[in-house]
């Protein structure tokens, strides 16, 4: 029972985070289209992505081995922290390095340019804090994450705004930017201090062998990053920053869940690691739960996607998005195969075949950049919403070959039935909505109401029913 109340707890913590994360952003990505137009969101997004890409090569690789590593092995912990930030100090020059040669090689304008270097420049205090939190991660410690994040999200997204009320322009968004995380970094080193005793020396050793080992997880996260923006880099070149700032508000609106979805199996994360000492009956029961989970948010934001598409683009941005109504309906096609692809992807990694991992961004991303590159360049925005698709669909398959011949397989029809049920349930209330044509906050507010209430009477059915519930708290009163 502690173990459930500390998995609700860290799952809502990392939960918590990413929900500011996301809504911070999603906030942030309507002000600029609203304030600043499409192009100037197009060109934020585009700095953003290669710092994302570049963030992740320098960073995602250490944080995931770290995590794994200290989730066995707690009592390394100072050793991993200490020696681990030296590391991933180097790697964040090289990465930082690396995208000031990219961008200045490749045809931007020179405002465009100068928006990717300073905002580049975040990828160090980012990568560093990478470090602290896989710490807080593997010992389950993941509510300290969320005390030192979220307050600063709010924050910024408040200066950001402000700037841009004062006609302060993009870049200047990039220095605030870079100066929060910053600021995050520095709470999380004040945090990690009171439970960890620093040992104040680099172990030459532990970094040789790290840097040996970690390959594999560079390697999936760097490929997997750019798989996840490629998207954008491939319209910036082939269109223009207008058609990146269109597609970066179709990301957005999707972003809510994605980030819900990676939260929750980055909580599962440890106790999957756990679990392989205990049998994969074990495993299988903690992966097909947090797929279940997941779907029983996904398939219902499909539908609704698919009725409000378009009113949803108008109310966040403005009449200029409509025209990507299409292209949002068919990325959130990508909403029901997204909680296998998470969840099967964690697994693998828990079980030390992280080469899958690798094997399956390597084929996705090359597969899905050669087509791409087809695609966007004969249908713009519509070809890159199907090529996201495409490389979803490429994922899913590869993952589920690889989970049913390496593991085992999984009892498909427990993990949608739940899901399946409650999204049959929303059809009418959409379907209401929609003729009636409802003021938009309205319409948003009664479809989320009803579908709560759903969602917490199959949870109250899952836990016994009314009547066990009511006699629990009777017994605990």
């Amino acid at each position: 029972m502690v173990e459930k109340y500390k998995f609700i707890s860290n799952s809502i913590s990392m939960i918590v985070n990413r929900l500011a994360q996301s809504i911070t952003a999603f906030v942030l990505t309507s002000a600029i289209a609203r304030t600043l137009g499409a192009e100037a969101l197009g060109q934020y997004l585009l700095a953003y992505s290669y710092y994302f890409i570049f963030v992740g090569i320098a960073s995602q690789g250490l944080k995931t081995l770290f995590t794994r590593e200290l989730a066995r092995e707690p009592e390394r912990t100072p050793v991993y922290l200490m020696s681990g930030t030296w590391l991933q100090l180097i790697f964040s020059f090289f990465s930082y390095g690396a995208l000031v040669i990219v961008v200045f090689l490749l045809p931007y304008s020179s405002k465009t340019s100068t928006i990717c270097y300073i905002m580049g420049l975040t990828i160090i205090p980012f990568a560093l804090s990478n470090i602290t939190e896989a710490v807080f991660q593997a010992q389950e410690k993941m509510h300290l994450i969320a005390i030192a994040t979220v307050p600063v999200y709010i924050l910024r997204i408040i200066i950001m705004i402000w700037a841009m009320q004062l006609k302060y322009g993009i870049e200047y968004l990039g220095w605030i930017l870079c100066f929060s995380e910053t600021l995050i970094l520095v709470i999380e080193w004040i945090f990690i201090t009171r439970f960890v005793k620093i040992q104040w020396q680099v172990d030459g050793n532990f970094i040789f062998h790290t840097i040996k080992i970690a390959r594999t997880f560079f390697a999936i996260e760097a490929i997997a990053v750019v798989s996840g923006r490629i998207q954008i880099l491939i319209l910036s070149l082939l269109g223009n920053e207008f058609l990146v700032g269109l597609f970066g508000g179709i990301a957005q609106l999707l972003q809510p869940f994605l980030i819900i979805a990676n939260s929750t199996t980055l909580a599962m994360f440890p106790r999957l690691s756990k679990a392989v000492a205990q049998g994969r009956e074990q495993q299988r029961r903690i992966t097909e739960n947090m797929i279940e989970i997941l779907l029983m948010m996904a398939l219902p934001l499909f539908l609704g996607l698919l009725f409000f598409g378009k009113d949803l683009l108008v109310f966040v941005y403005d009449p200029s998005f409509a025209q990507a109504n299409l292209a949002l309906s068919l990325s959130a096609v990508s909403l029901i195969l997204l909680p296998f692809i998470r969840s099967l992807s964690y697994l693998l990694v828990a079980n030390g075949f992280e080469i899958v991992n690798l094997r399956e961004v390597v084929i996705t991303t090359t597969l899905g950049s050669l087509i791409g590159v087809a695609l966007v360049s004969q249908y713009q925005l519509l070809g890159a919403a199907f090529m996201a698709l495409l490389m979803t669909i490429i994922g899913f398959i590869q993952y589920i070959y690889f989970t049913y011949t390496r593991l085992f397989s999984l009892n498909l029809w427990r993990i949608i039935c739940r899901p399946l049920l409650i999204s049959l349930l929303m059809v009418p209330i959409f379907i209401l909505l929609q003729k009636f044509s409802l003021n938009f906050i309205f319409t948003l507010l009664i479809a989320t109401g009803v579908y709560s209430l759903f969602m917490i009477y199959l949870g109250i059915r899952a836990f016994g029913g009314f009547r066990f519930l009511w006699m629990k708290f009777l017994r605990e009163s």
